[in-house]
């Protein structure tokens, strides 16, 4: 059985997309644009950067935009090439460009079944631009591709008087009712989750959906992770685009992963310095064993559904993959030196934010004096 050798959290920065959810994280900080920005890496160099044999065994990945995945051309090519290595990918997406999905219908079989559509079911914005029979009809191409998927659900105060309407629709058309995840509400600084109902009222109310994946999210939203963690190592973020490897969203220690693809990539365990007041995307991060002493859930069992029918939503050697967990594939090692490199590395990003502070107040002082002195002649 194929095991989890890293997770590689991938984030895309277009802020385009086809919907305007009202609680997506973008629409929260007025960042949508419709511009696509380029690509200036070749799918070519992607692969070799991200190879197995660079990264140490078989990789899952997870691909997100900052807007709608599958918008920019290249980001099938990305997942192309990214597949030809051996790895697992999952893509998030609105499941609404078919385009895309015919593009990756025509991958081998053998990329097929290492995919998973993570797809978010926004029910009100296809309720709006009447997309609902598109959106099931694509799923439905994804099935045949053999590919895995899960319907996932953004919890909405908006939302609640439809509940009745999506568990109806969602039997009907996927045999399951979708999981619920958990937003945050990024006005704060502390991301507490987006709703005005109490604790109570919220869990009661989308607890009905009886998903091991928001039961998992809401035990530990907004607690503080104090043990030793080995994102760095058995994890880290990746920026598609420009190819910056940091440990996790909130540190500071990072490379290049598409510069010096010809040498080994250094990884270096976070270990006790996680900066996040809670761990963002728990639920991967967790599950899949960042820290190995935590008792959780295998990453499958947030995602899969059992149909009506008897099928289930992941196939089973995706199912048999995140049914795995990274200590299965890594060494449980707590290195004196990550610590010092951890701290030398929070040196140099704050020395480099306080020279690049100075500069941004001295710039405008040095234009008055130029724009003073040609005044005087």
């Amino acid at each position: 059985m194929e095991t989890i050798k890293r997770f590689i959290d991938c984030g895309i920065p277009t802020y385009a997309c086809n919907f305007r959810c009202h609680y997506c994280y973008i629409t929260q900080n007025y960042l949508f644009t419709q511009k696509v920005p380029k690509f200036k890496y070749s799918s070519d160099i992607v692969g070799k950067a991200l190879s197995k044999s660079r990264l140490g065994g078989a990789c899952l990945f997870n691909i997100c935009a900052s807007g709608e995945t599958l918008i920019p051309n290249e980001v099938v090519s990305y997942i192309k090439a990214i597949l030809k290595e051996g790895h697992y990918v999952m893509i998030v997406t609105n499941g609404i460009i078919t385009k895309r999905l015919n593009e990756i219908a025509s991958f081998p079989e053998d990329y097929r079944l290492r995919l998973f559509f993570k797809i978010s079911f926004h029910y009100l914005e296809l309720k709006k631009r009447n997309l609902l029979s598109v959106f099931f009809k694509n799923i439905e191409l994804i099935k045949k591709m053999g590919a895995s998927f899960t319907l996932e659900i953004t919890p909405s105060d908006e939302l609640i008087p439809y509940i009745d309407e999506i568990k109806k629709l969602s039997i009907e058309n996927v045999g399951a009712l979708p999981h619920i995840t958990i937003a945050r509400d990024e006005s704060k600084p502390d991301y507490p989750i987006l709703t005005r109902l109490s604790l109570e009222e919220y869990k009661k109310t989308w607890e009905t959906f009886d998903s091991k994946l928001f039961d998992f999210k809401l035990s530990v939203f907004g607690e503080k992770r104090t043990e030793y963690c080995y994102a760095g190592n058995w994890s880290f973020t990746l920026n598609l685009l420009t190819g910056t490897m940091k440990q996790c969203y909130k540190t500071n220690f990072f490379a290049n992963v598409y510069k010096h693809i010809d040498r080994p990539l250094k990884f270096v365990n976070i270990g006790h310095g996680c900066k996040a007041p809670h761990c963002h995307n728990a639920h991967a991060f967790l599950c899949l064993g960042t820290i190995p002493e935590l008792q959780t859930p295998f990453y499958a069992e947030l995602r899969n559904r059992i149909c009506v029918d008897g099928t289930e939503w992941l196939n089973p050697q995706m199912k048999s993959f995140l049914t795995t967990k990274l200590k299965d594939s890594n060494d449980i090692k707590q290195p004196k030196s990550d610590k010092i490199i951890n701290v030398t590395y929070n040196i140099l990003y704050h020395m480099l934010w306080l020279g690049r502070s100075v500069l941004k107040a001295l710039v405008p002082t040095f234009k008055e004096q130029e724009k003073k002195l040609k005044q005087n002649g």
